[in-house]
């Protein structure tokens, strides 16, 4: 089955034509998606929820590369200025272990940071993000941004202390293209607006982002249509204004379950919204499903990891109390420790709802209180071209769904877990969840699902007949991790 996809917009706009305008008959070079305006980048990593600087502790990979802001961030010299010496550095340091976990680790604090700061709505109440995606973006905008702007924008990464940041996000991308992920980047420019060429050059080589000159709305929407098979329709309503250059990524993700569920035993159900609250969902349903399940006391959850055919997984976090708070949650979570925590599978009565969401927000406002502010109003992107340049716009769309076969299109994934005899494990209250890549544990997708079927009207406890007894009680006495 398919699993899923994300998009990422950033857009810089000109404020002004002056400054941006080159003859229409000039050669336009090709790049990924980003708007621009003319104003005044296997396996460890730890989180954390704060916007604090990050610690050289998080690689041990020799710092070897010049920077453009000694005091602030290490990272490779940008296009123009990168040499064969340099390059040669990089690529053995981009490919070493450490440097791989660094910036896996880097993307899952992005991804929990943002979680915190994203607000749930009547009309969304659930929130699905992809970190790779927007670390993807705000990564190929840094290769443009020079001095202070390259310095936060690092900073917001989580990257600033990591060698050669670019190339080793550059390999991990290589590696995340083996497990049924489709990763894909374009670079779309206003007729006759001329970035630098060394900016060109570096999106090219490190993140395979071509350059196209923009013609139209359809064209943007049918290259994210037809890079998400079909699975993201009108991703944008209109061409922002001003526009000079669009850097674009689309993350699109399908896989099996290793263990399916069997459509038969797919029953109505209800999910829990809070104690006295719940909505009707459909239900997956397996009296012994391979399950790897333990609780965490300290977070007071249980987590559970549902794996796909090809190195991915579904980690789900349930906190026992029903309600997930990601700003408590994230201060004990540890992502990579729980899959080190992880006990051998066994067999488990699973209940786990189906469900397909989309989610869509601009991230502009959620960028500025993490921080950001300036990459919105007066960002140093000397290095992508000529004349002052601002983003305009941070816009991300993601969808998923998750079925017996596993997930589909749009972010499709599968949360399975039932039977009586054996431990059990009943989704059926709000859950934290990350899609996972197994081998760099990368967070693909991220998010919480406060309810899952958000058009079926709320219902009150015993509204719902002898199928409100579908959330079982939790033993607190099975599925601890082993001492």
């Amino acid at each position: 089955m398919e699993l899923c996809l994300t998009l990422l917009l950033i857009c810089l706009c000109s404020q002004g034509a002056t400054n941006a305008e080159v003859a229409e008959d000039e050669p336009v070079p090709l790049v990924p998606l980003i708007p621009l305006t003319t104003s005044q980048p296997r396996e460890n990593g730890e989180n954390s929820s704060t916007a604090q600087p990050e610690t050289a502790d998080t690689t041990e990979a020799p710092q070897t590369e010049r920077t453009s802001q000694p005091s602030t961030i290490t990272s490779e010299p940008s296009g123009a200025s990168l040499d064969e010496e340099d390059k040669e550095s990089c690529l053995a340091i981009g490919r070493s272990t450490r440097s791989l976990e660094a910036v896996a680790a880097a993307i899952q604090k992005l991804g929990v940071q943002l979680l915190q700061n994203l607000e749930t709505t009547p009309e969304q109440p659930n929130v699905i993000i992809s970190p790779l995606s927007i670390s993807l973006a705000l990564s190929q905008l840094a290769l443009g941004a020079v001095n202070e702007t390259e310095g936060l924008l690092m900073h917001h990464l989580h990257g600033n202390s990591l060698p050669c940041y670019h190339q080793s996000l550059h390999n991990v991308l290589d590696r995340l293209r083996n497990n049924d992920l489709q990763i894909a980047t374009r670079i779309f420019l206003r007729q006759g607006f001329k970035p630098k060429q060394g900016f060109v050059n570096e999106s090219q080589r490190l993140y395979d982002s071509e350059p196209a000159t923009l013609e139209s709305l359809q064209q943007i929407n049918e290259w994210v249509e037809n890079t998400t098979q079909g699975k993201m329709t009108d991703f944008l309503s209109a061409l922002p204004p001003n526009l000079l250059l669009m850097l674009i990524n689309a993350i699109h993700f399908k896989g099996e379950w290793k263990a399916q569920f069997d459509p038969r035993f797919t029953t109505r159900g209800v999910f829990h919204l809070d104690e006295r609250h719940m909505v009707d969902v459909e239900v997956m349903e397996d009296a012994k499903h391979p399950l790897s399940l333990f609780i965490d006391n300290e977070m007071e959850a249980q987590v559970a990891r549902f794996p796909f055919l090809k190195s991915m997984s579904l980690l789900v976090v349930m906190p026992l109390s029903g309600q997930v708070n990601v700003s408590s949650l994230s201060a004990r979570l540890n992502i990579t420790g729980l899959y080190d925590r992880l006990p051998k599978e066994r067999a488990v009565q699973v209940k786990v709802p189906k469900f397909k969401l989309e989610y869509a927000q601009e991230l502009q406002e959620v960028f500025t209180k993490l921080g950001l502010g300036e990459m919105f109003s007066s960002p140093n992107l000397a290095d992508m071209a000529d004349g002052p340049l601002l983003v305009s716009s941070v816009l991300h769309k993601s969808s998923m769904e998750i079925n017996e076969e596993g997930a589909v299109a749009a972010a499709a994934t599968t949360v399975v877990i039932s039977r009586a005899s054996n431990p059990v494990f009943h989704l059926v209250q709000p859950f934290f969840f990350v899609l996972m890549d197994d081998m760099d544990r990368v967070p693909i997708f991220m998010g919480v699902i406060n309810n899952p079927n958000p058009g079926a009207p709320i219902l009150q406890r015993g509204e719902f007949g002898n199928k409100d007894k579908v959330g079982f009680p939790i033993d607190k006495n099975y599925g601890s991790p082993p001492k």
